[in-house]
């Protein structure tokens, strides 16, 4: 036998632009519940979401827009998500997903690297001031015409859109958009759907690599949507259901497996906010009677830890995805029991694939959703190789290689990074060692990738790296993940100082805020005075990593001996 299995028992493929689902959806559903956003408000059918993502999508032509254009979304969880997600489909733009932790520098990289022609952005939320942020990025906004910007620094953007009442110079509001739609541009609406392709590119999310630049992994429709239904059909997903979705949309957790899941089988969309937050993810669940949760297991861990949970009412519950970090044994056991959560399943992918390549099923065991990542999914092909290529046998540990419907087209720009990742035959490298049992169980193991995962974000050393070295005084710095009981990963900073340079751990964490996404300061920083080296001349970072967790350990233990002697 040989660790390669190809998933079966699933629906047969839709040939379908993501624009085709929502009109399918709301011919056949027109009047149940489509999308419900608690903290604003919000109630729509699947009609109405329809008719909305169709006037901001002629809207969108109106500005100047054509097929082909890449529009950024930079927003936490909101209705006008949806409308950016199903709008830009049927005026056959690209979605480019802009994670709303990003900095002015990662902002700006992500709309250049991509040649955003257009920008959707929130005015502000939490810390960040996108506004500001623009406006420190394009200057030239304050003397345009809106929709007619020429910017130095973002020289590709024309279009920027403001998601707020108040006005700004230099930009549309989103309702002047949608206001701009007339029969003229809604009738070329149905001309760019019969001649769209389900194979074409619709959205775009940023990936880093260990080379330290993001990588811009670009998605098909027919990644999305496929995708979306062969994990509905593993979750037995209808009309019936009522999704609550806490995960962000920039993620493909949230756009793929949340909105589009329950675009392809009616079920309701629930935003409990934002961004999430235990105590309103557990009100949004009882108000609406849902069905179904997806987080990642910091996010089920906050929910069961609410100092309330349990004056909420969470008999709807039934299933749901857990995915993003390994989920310890003794949580899947408190979701099943205290959340009814008996159908919940673990999934594994990556954004390049989609994003699920395995998910557990719902009939699985308790043993089998917490020890593996499930089986391939229908219509998905996995493999187990060694360093040479070749397929191991069962448990013997490899890198994981995917193949199938769900593997992206390939790195916006970048045809040689894309040719390191997917070879002639479209098979995919994770970059995960994986182990796969006779069964077709799939174990992952470890990374040959040097990335982290922390509270489900994917956090690549070489960028944190690349940053702390504009520091003058920083010498040399390893960046690591130890582990961490609420996160899975935490990210620590070894550094090497120039000669006769100080500074403090705050000092070094200061240096980075406001310059990269929250997630990626450094939690731990510790100052070396040399690195483990190999013969060869290279860090040894499982031995920084082994050499950091015994010290962890050790001040745990040591601060748990001292509050039991008080």
């Amino acid at each position: 036998m040989q660790s390669y299995a190809h998933g079966g028992d699933g629906p047969p493929l839709l040939g379908l632009t993501v624009s085709g689902v929502l009109d399918e959806a709301a011919a056949r559903w027109p009047d149940k519940d489509a999308l419900i956003v608690v903290d604003q408000q919000i109630r729509w059918t699947w009609n109405e979401l329809r008719d909305r993502a169709r006037a901001l999508a002629a809207g969108l032509l109106s500005t100047g827009l054509h097929p082909g254009d890449r529009i950024g979304m930079l927003a936490p969880n909101r209705a006008e998500w949806l409308l950016a997600q199903f709008g830009s489909a049927y005026a056959g733009l690209i979605l480019v997903n802009v994670n709303p932790a990003y900095r002015a520098p990662e902002l700006e990289y992500a709309l250049n690297k991509v040649g955003c022609r257009a920008l959707i952005t929130e005015t502000q939320f939490k810390s960040s001031d996108y506004i500001a942020m623009m406006q420190t990025l394009a200057p030239e906004l304050a003397a345009s015409t809106s929709g007619d910007l020429y910017a130095h620094g973002l020289p590709e953007l024309r279009v920027v859109i403001q998601l707020g009442k108040k006005a700004v110079p230099g930009m549309f509001s989103l309702d002047d958009v949608m206001r701009q739609a007339d029969v003229e541009s809604l009738q070329r609406l149905d001309e760019i759907a019969a001649q769209s392709d389900f194979d074409a590119p619709i959205n775009i999310q940023f990936t880093s690599g260990t080379t330290g630049a993001p990588k811009a992994a670009t998605l098909t429709h027919h990644n999305m949507i496929n995708n979306a239904l062969m994990s509905a059909a593993i979750l037995d997903f209808s009309c019936k259901d009522r999704l609550c979705i806490p995960v962000p949309m920039y993620h493909c957790f949230g756009m793929v497996l949340g909105t589009l899941l329950c675009a392809t089988t009616g079920a309701a969309i629930v935003f409990p906010g934002a961004a999430f937050e235990a105590e309103a993810t557990l009100q949004a669940i009882e108000a609406e009677s849902c069905t179904a949760l997806h987080g990642v297991p910091t996010m089920f861990i906050a929910v069961l830890d609410e100092p309330e949970f349990e004056k909420y009412d969470l008999s709807s519950l039934r299933t749901g995805i857990m995915a993003g970090a390994p989920c310890p044994t003794e949580l899947m056991q408190r979701v099943i029991e205290d959340m009814h959560m008996s159908e919940i399943t673990i999934g594994y992918g990556m954004t390049e694939t989609g994003p699920l390549s395995t998910q557990t099923s719902p009939r699985d065991s308790v043993e089998r959703r917490v020890g593996t990542v499930g089986r391939a999914l229908p219509h998905t092909e996995i493999k187990i190789v060694d360093e040479e290529g070749h397929i191991v046998a069962p448990d013997v540990a490899g890198e994981l290689c995917v193949r199938g419907y769900n593997v992206m087209l390939g790195y916006w720009g970048d045809p040689e990074r894309t040719a390191e990742d997917i070879d002639t035959s479209r098979w995919i490298r994770t970059g995960d060692v994986a182990t796969m049992d006779e069964n077709g169980y799939l174990r992952i193991v470890g990374r040959s990738k040097d990335m982290l995962i922390r509270g489900g974000e994917n956090v690549y050393p070489r960028e944190i790296e690349n940053f702390l070295y504009t520091n003058p005084k920083i010498n040399q710095v390893e960046v690591i993940g130890v582990p961490d009981p609420r996160f899975g990963e935490e990210i620590a900073a070894c550094i090497q100082l120039q000669e006769g340079e100080q500074a403090t751990e705050e000092e070094i964490r200061n240096y980075c805020r406001g310059k990269l996404a929250h997630f990626k300061i450094p939690r731990y920083v510790r100052f070396v005075d040399e690195f483990p080296m190999t013969v060869t001349g290279k860090v040894q970072k499982f031995i920084l990593r082994e050499r950091l967790t015994k010290e962890l350990e050790q001040a745990f233990r040591t601060s748990q001996l001292k509050r039991a002697a008080t």
